[in-house]
């Protein structure tokens, strides 16, 4: 079997390890610009009206809806704040119209998300991040929009955690490489992706299509938002924590 891997250019890694000097510089400038809001007040910008175009689109009442729809669909368990995916509907219209209001003026800070561990074959634990209900449909919001964003340039070989794709069809395109007469393997694995994640890396990455800034704060605020495991809240100055809706697609747009 042919398999199309696409590894980071030589003296890059997707830690903090192995980033070319300059590139880190770069990445790093770019990232606090958009956490502090420079960017926005260049006045070679967008005006505020097509500059938070994209955050509105986010936050249209059909986009919220949907994402409203999924989040009940999947179940899970509750967050942090005890809130399960049945008492939604009402908690948003007690607090959405607030909530909404600080995501617009870039005041909404999401919770920390709840340590979950699962067991894997091998005897190890892979760590999970579970938001509350209220950030994962804010969460789903956001990858609703930047899928039509993103997913069309992703690769043809690509089958995980993508729109319309399964392992199926992985399995399916396997078989037809097998009947072409191909019959080699190759099995490879990124240990512990999700954990060693660089939050500038990646935002640099997601700013090269999103331009809205207020977008692009919102989304290292997920990052940022920290792990609560035994009452403390950890931050995480890394990683893209499995458990929330944003994160397979953010992994994504880093791998492509």
């Amino acid at each position: 079997m042919q398999l199309e891997l696409n590894f980071p250019e030589p003296g890059k890694s997707v830690g903090n390890k192995g980033v070319k000097p300059r590139e880190q510089k770069r990445v790093v400038k770019q990232s606090a610009a958009i956490e502090g809001g420079d960017l926005a007040n260049n006045k070679n910008n967008l005006s505020k009206g097509e500059a938070n175009s994209l955050l509105e689109e986010i936050l249209t009442e059909a986009n919220v809806s949907e994402a409203v729809k999924k989040v009940k669909s999947n179940k899970g368990s509750p967050g942090i704040d005890g809130v399960t995916v049945d008492q939604i509907d009402r908690y948003m219209e007690k607090h959405w119209s607030e909530i909404k209001d600080e995501i617009r003026t870039g005041r909404y800070k999401p919770s920390p998300v709840r340590r979950a561990e699962i067991p894997k074959p091998n005897g190890e634990k892979r760590l999970l991040g579970i938001p509350n209900v209220m950030d994962r449909v804010i969460q789903q919001a956001l990858l609703q929009t930047l899928t039509r964003i993103f997913d069309p340039e992703f690769s043809e070989h690509s089958y995980g955690f993508r729109p319309n794709r399964s392992a199926h069809d992985a399995v399916r395109k396997s078989r037809e490489y097998m009947e072409e007469g191909l019959y080699i393997v190759v099995d490879l694995d990124f240990e512990k992706f999700f954990d060693r994640v660089n939050h500038d890396i990646l935002v640099s990455r997601v700013a090269r299509k999103v331009k809205d800034k207020a977008v692009l704060k919102l989304i290292r605020r997920y990052l940022q938002s920290g792990v609560m495991l035994n009452g403390v809240c950890f931050p995480t100055d890394e990683g893209t924590p499995q458990g929330g809706p944003l994160s397979p697609l953010l992994a994504n747009i880093l791998l492509d």
